[in-house]
């Protein structure tokens, strides 16, 4: 029997014995694959963060080193009142002890803060990046007052240096949570430069055995 018999009364499609076998299909799937995941890897990485949060520009620009040169401090306008409390965001009749109707400076923003808050006599609808989810209460009185290493904290380790800014950046918002995206950091990995990169519950417990020797107890923070 010919060799071209044999092959037809095998099946062309059958492979002889001794003859190599083709891997190359299932080598290329496997190449496939892998660029394919990559590839879909990459574009969830980068676009992910991009869909999860939502930009939020504040209602008008706010220059902290403007203000830090005028009043000499961050406590003229951030304060503790007499409870303990801490007044993070200052109120209208606060700005108002030395802002009138009438702007003060030339600026759009000063006037956009003169005419639609102040003569409306109108609270600024800030957007507060630092805002923690609700079941959780922080002190700034225990951070800032007192004889130990907690007590004596310098705004900039949490907040950074936002005095030295002339520009409000704008507010990103998780679409999901609701929470500011300053609280878990813009390094979707969690890795971060600086103590004020993030405000997870892990960078307050890390602070806490640097500072205190233990981590401190759920209810300190939780109520």
């Amino acid at each position: 029997m010919s060799e071209i018999e044999n092959k037809t009364e095998n099946g062309a499609g059958e492979r002889t014995a001794g003859e190599p076998k083709d891997d190359k299909g299932l080598g290329l799937g496997v190449i496939f694959f892998m660029v394919a995941f990559l590839v879909c890897f990459l574009s969830g990485w980068l676009l992910f963060p991009k869909l999860l949060y939502s930009k939020h520009e504040q209602p008008f620009n706010f220059d902290h080193k403007l203000h830090t040169e005028e009043t000499g401090d961050c406590e003229s306008c951030h304060f503790l009142r007499e409870d303990g409390t801490f007044s993070g965001i200052p109120d209208l009749e606060s700005c108002m002890e030395c802002h009138t109707d009438e702007p003060m400076g030339e600026t759009e923003d000063e006037a956009i803060f003169a005419e639609e808050y102040v003569a409306k006599e109108k609270e600024v609808p800030w957007f507060v990046y630092s805002r923690q989810p609700d079941c959780v209460y922080f002190s700034h009185a225990a951070h800032l007052l007192g004889e130990n290493a907690a007590g004596k904290m310098d705004c900039k380790t949490c907040h950074g240096p936002i005095g030295e800014s002339t520009k409000s950046r704008p507010y990103e918002e998780n679409r999901i949570t609701g929470y500011s995206r300053d609280i878990w950091g813009k390094n979707i990995w969690g890795f971060k430069k600086n103590s004020w990169d993030r405000m997870k519950m892990d960078d307050c417990a890390d602070c806490h055995v640097e500072m205190d020797g233990h981590k401190g107890y759920c209810f300190q923070c939780h109520k």
